[in-house]
């Protein structure tokens, strides 16, 4: 599933950077060599992150 529409960001990308150490959105897509720019996927982000962590 696209979690964000602006930087083509796949939820299984954010899981990835989380288990990287990456701990917010801003975090996570720093580690994939992107940044936010609407800011429109950051709630998402912020639930794909939390159950990544919840599941280590």
């Amino acid at each position: 599933m696209i979690v964000c529409v602006c930087n083509a960001i796949r939820e299984r990308e954010v899981r990835e950077a989380t288990r990287s150490g990456a701990s917010c959105p801003s975090s996570a897509y720093a580690c994939l060599g992107r940044r936010a720019k609407c800011g429109q996927c950051f709630p998402f982000a912020r639930e794909v992150i939390a159950s990544a962590r919840a599941g280590a």
